[in-house]
């Protein structure tokens, strides 16, 4: 310690007469220092207020600069270190330094920058600010054949693109093409993964991901996919996992999502087509999810039903109703459930025995697949009263959804089991179905549904209760006076935010209700007859001519 305070004497010294030969055996005995005891040296340092000196010693022309560099590396591994570097002014010197033409200036500067930003979002967003990553893109185009460079940009790369900031600025260099190109040449694991971690947060970006696609990423990726799929290596199976969970992640932009889809034709799309039979779970995973980014559009859904795709997901549901890969079962259901939206394919895929398919999963206790088993069967029976019908019917079926009806930690299974037990009644509008529903014990989930914060589920719950009211009053008016239906309703026709859809709905109801005795009193006490000539003058014209009517029924009958 006592050649180091020596040193840093004669380092303040030779800084104010800059004289090259004593600057740098004094920076060679800091090194040196560093390397044996790196927080005691970078103590001393900061004791002796030698920070403040290396901005002028980071001179681009100077033979001492990599040295500096190299000291503001070492030091900024502690954290204590880091503020003080920035208070020194190093950062600005440091970035212009980037610009140089000297390999070794160029990975010492690097290193000091990535060590003095480490872990501060604030101060990577200010090298942001400060136009490093176009400038890092370049390097690693000018010296790829440099490995420790390549390296210091892909940490750098990695650690920027984690910022929202960083991405516009990604977005508008070629680091797509320099990376897909670095990729190529690749043959180690690790260095792949090096890229890999690069990929995955500049692909959350979709301009980026058009790039990605348009460099060719896609073929890099099913290449890795087709070397490691056999592979029983650790390496492999990491590999494998990336590159498909990557892929994914492409298709999740609408333009690369379409560039691959090719109107049915991609040859990216066939080979992700062929991961579904496949034996490996992780491959079955990617292309379950990988055709449920496919299905975001109705013509590449009509397209896919079309040319057989459904049987396949059946076929993988089916293996794994007993092997029971959740991930598996959840994407493949997604997949489904998009592929179900157009009005054109529900009757195909109910042909195809997708809702029996889908039931089988039916004793599932796992959220994430109840919420996507219940979202494909709203889908299938939209418009289809058959199926609605029949699986309306179905006891067990009713009597899980009312059981997840009162699923209160998850919020998701709760809201998808309301909808579907109102749209069971709402698309069958079937008597049977709605005995169905009332011995099930569903008609208080329909009210409840009613009071929602979402404005679609009131509606579509008080569409069901109209239903019910109208098929078979005498059987629900027990569950109608004990779920208090009239005071819900009164409290929704009184609401001001209620939508017209809402209070026109209400009104219906409560002409509905009229029928029963017990629901007619309730009405009775609650004065509606105040509530409903108020909206005789609502804007909307529709609720207004209801209202009227509602009025005459509630005074005729009073």
């Amino acid at each position: 310690m006592d050649n180091l305070s020596e040193a840093l004497k004669k380092l303040k010294l030779a800084s104010t007469d800059s004289t090259t030969d004593s600057t740098e055996s004094c920076l060679d005995c800091l090194l040196k220092a560093l390397t044996n005891s790196n927080t005691e040296a970078s103590m001393k340092i900061q004791e002796m207020d030698i920070l403040p000196l290396l901005p002028t010693l980071l001179n681009p022309q100077s033979s001492c600069t990599p040295k500096v560099a190299n000291i503001i590396a070492e030091v900024a591994k502690n954290e204590f270190m880091r503020s003080p570097c920035v208070d020194a002014g190093l950062i600005p010197p440091l970035v212009q330094l980037l610009h140089s033409t000297d390999q070794e200036v160029l990975l010492q500067t690097g290193r000091a920058l990535g060590n003095i930003c480490y872990d501060s979002h604030s101060l990577q967003a200010q090298l942001i600010n400060m136009g490093v990553i176009p400038t890092l893109v370049q390097l690693l185009g000018i010296h790829s054949h440099n490995t420790a460079l390549t390296e210091m940009c892909l940490i750098a790369f990695g650690n920027l693109a984690e910022l929202e900031s960083s991405k516009e600025q990604f977005a508008s260099t070629n680091i797509a093409e320099e990376l897909v190109h670095l990729f190529q040449k690749q043959a180690e694991h690790e260095k792949k993964e090096m890229i890999f971690e690069v990929l995955a947060p500049l692909a959350e970006n979709d301009v980026i991901k058009l790039q990605l696609v348009e460099a060719g990423l896609v073929e890099c990726l099913l290449a890795v996919v087709a070397h490691t799929v056999d592979g029983e290596r650790e390496e492999d199976i990491a590999q494998l996992k990336t590159a498909s969970d990557l892929m994914v992640l492409l298709l999740l932009g609408d333009e690369s999502m379409q560039k691959l889809f090719e109107g049915g034709k991609g040859s990216v799309f066939q080979r992700v087509l062929c991961w579904i039979p496949s034996h490996n779970h992780q491959l079955q995973l990617a292309g379950a999810l990988a055709i449920a980014n496919f299905a975001r559009n109705d013509g590449n859904c009509i397209h896919m039903v079309d040319t057989g795709i459904v049987q396949k997901l059946l076929e993988l549901l089916d293996r794994h109703v007993e092997e029971g890969n959740v991930t598996v079962q959840h994407a493949a259901l997604s997949a489904l459930r998009n592929l179900a939206i157009p009005v054109v394919n529900k009757s195909k895929m109910l042909s195809a025995g997708v809702a029996d398919v889908v039931l089988k999963f039916l004793q599932s206790e796992m959220p994430p697949v109840q919420f996507k088993l219940l979202g494909t069967l709203r889908m299938l029976i939209d418009t289809q009263a058959e199926a609605a019908e029949q699986l309306g019917t179905n006891g067990k079926l009713v009597e899980r959804l009312v059981e997840w009806c009162e699923a209160k930690d998850h919020a998701g299974v709760m809201g998808e089991s309301n909808r579907l037990l109102s749209a069971l009644i709402r698309h069958s509008k079937s008597k049977e179905v709605v005995r169905t529903v009332i011995q099930g014990g569903g008609v208080k989930h329909l009210v409840t549904m009613a009071t929602s914060e979402h404005m679609i589920m009131q509606n579509e719950a008080l569409v069901a209760l109209g239903l019910i009211a109208a098929l078979d009053l005498a059987a629900a008016e027990k569950d109608f006076v004990g779920s208090s239906l009239v005071s819900v309703l009164h409290k929704l026709l009184s609401d001001e935010r209620s939508a017209p859809e809402i209070k026109y709905n209400s009104m219906i109801l409560i002409c509905a209700v009229m029928g029963s005795e017990p629901l007619h009193k309730e009405v009775q006490s609650l004065a509606f007859i105040d509530v409903v000539s108020k909206l005789r003058a609502h804007e909307n014209k529709t609720v207004s001519h209801q209202a009227s009517l509602t009025e005459q029924r509630l005074t005729a009958q009073s």
